[in-house]
């Protein structure tokens, strides 16, 4: 039986022939990364085993994002003690305020993921760099240690489900529709465990933007990791972005997947999904009248040069609702830059919208943006759980930024057909 790209990529690193799904692997790694929430921790479990340095210092990275410029003293605290060990240990890679971004935005950009890679991270959405074809996903922070120490990890090989996507998608569907549709489809637990190998005519039709955003959201379905082969965009985008050899892995005609789901893009509206999971989903025709209070643009999810540019081509020459907050979060310093020069940041600002620096901020109920009770977000982030952007009794939609964009302007979650 031949294998996944997943599974070549895993075997590969751990200097076998072959695996299987199930088996158990200690693999090489090319990438160990962390925040600011999730490093801490790690770096205090990183002391316990006594050694005095990190196992490359190149294939590390720290990247303070999640409550950075820090809000608060114990946020502060924090990023002292991950900058202090930085510092100490050599990490090349640590990301100071003014050239931080978003870290899974922000890596993909410095060029340290490439395909063929195995990269873990303390953080969830670390799938995120499967759309450059590498095999990438979150751990805990003592995992993260161990990485820091050793350079390797285990896992158990995970199982693949395939989804072939055809087609091209119609105007104001994006990625994050795609991802919505596909959980909404399968379900939070839909892909548990598995490998959501991405594969079609359709993928041609879809930017880099778009496949990170849909990679990103994977483990919305519960997946170990997503994973896209790598063709002519992706290389294009490795040789902009990074001096690192990658390596092109293929599945095999005859690998297993427990499933396989076709995929016609140009079938997919709009998507939205309702409180309180992103399996709630359903087209921006079937939305109803909902109002707002706030719009949040941005995150590791949709905080990318695509996104920002649909949100301000919508935007544009009109005004946010009276009563509605937007806010605005570019993934990365070089984005911002891009969105000042494109004149983006003036029409977003000029629309009634705030324009902030890249961080977190509100996707996790962190700060710039938290919800009070009662209140209701549009946001483009990848988490509508209870209390995920503030109080417990507020609502959070998951939404593209152009449906995002088009319900700043009217108060209520809104068709982006439907502005003028």
């Amino acid at each position: 039986m031949g294998m996944t790209m997943t599974q070549k990529i895993l075997a590969a690193h751990a200097g076998l022939d072959s695996v299987k799904a199930g088996q158990l692997i200690e693999a090489n790694l090319d990438l160990v990364l962390g925040n600011d929430i999730t490093t801490p921790v790690a770096v205090k479990e990183f002391q316990k085993v006594g050694i005095d340095k990190v196992f490359d210092k190149s294939k590390v990275a720290i990247v303070p994002d999640h409550f950075t410029p820090n809000k608060d003293i114990k946020a502060a605290e924090q990023c002292k003690f991950i900058r202090e060990f930085a510092y100490d240990k050599e990490i090349e890679n640590y990301f100071e305020v003014g050239e931080m971004g978003i870290e899974h935005a922000l890596i993909p950009e410095k060029g340290l993921v490439v395909a063929g890679d195995v990269v873990i991270g303390a953080d969830s959405h670390t799938c995120t760099y499967g759309a450059l074809g590498a095999f990438s996903t979150g751990i805990g922070s003592t995992d993260m240690a161990a990485g820091m120490a050793t350079g390797k990890a285990w896992f158990k090989v995970p199982s693949a489900l395939k989804f072939v996507l055809k087609g091209k998608m119609s105007k104001w569907v994006s990625g994050k529709d795609v991802i919505l549709h596909i959980i909404g489809m399968i379900g939070v637990d839909g892909a548990l465990y598995k490998s959501m190998e991405f594969t079609g005519d359709g993928i041609a039709n879809l930017t880099m933007d778009d496949r990170f955003t849909i990679a990103n959201m994977a483990i919305e379905a519960g997946a170990k990791n997503g994973i896209f082969p790598v063709d002519e965009k992706t290389i294009a985008y490795m040789k902009e972005h990074s001096t690192k050899e990658y390596k092109v892995y293929e599945a095999d005609e005859d690998a297993e997947y427990e499933k396989v789901y076709e995929i016609d893009l140009s079938k997919i509206r709009p998507t939205v999904a309702f409180p309180h999971l992103p399996e709630n989903t359903c087209t921006i025709d079937e939305v109803g009248d909902i109002k707002i209070d706030q719009v949040v643009i941005g995150s590791c999810t949709n905080g990318r040069m695509e996104d920002l540019r649909v949100a301000a081509k919508i935007l544009k020459g009109k005004k946010v609702a009276k009563g509605v907050r937007c806010i605005v979060f570019p993934g990365t310093q070089k984005i911002y830059l891009q969105a000042l020069e494109e004149g983006l940041v003036a029409d977003i600002v000029k629309a009634g919208a705030v324009f902030s620096t890249p961080t977190c901020g509100p996707c996790l109920g962190g700060h710039m943006g938290i919800l009070a009770k009662g209140e209701r977000a549009v946001s483009t982030t990848n988490r509508n759980f209870v209390g995920r952007m503030g109080h417990p009794e507020s609502e959070v939609y998951l939404a593209s930024p152009a449906v995002a964009a088009a319900s700043a302007l009217t108060g209520k979650i809104t068709n982006p057909e439907d502005i003028q």
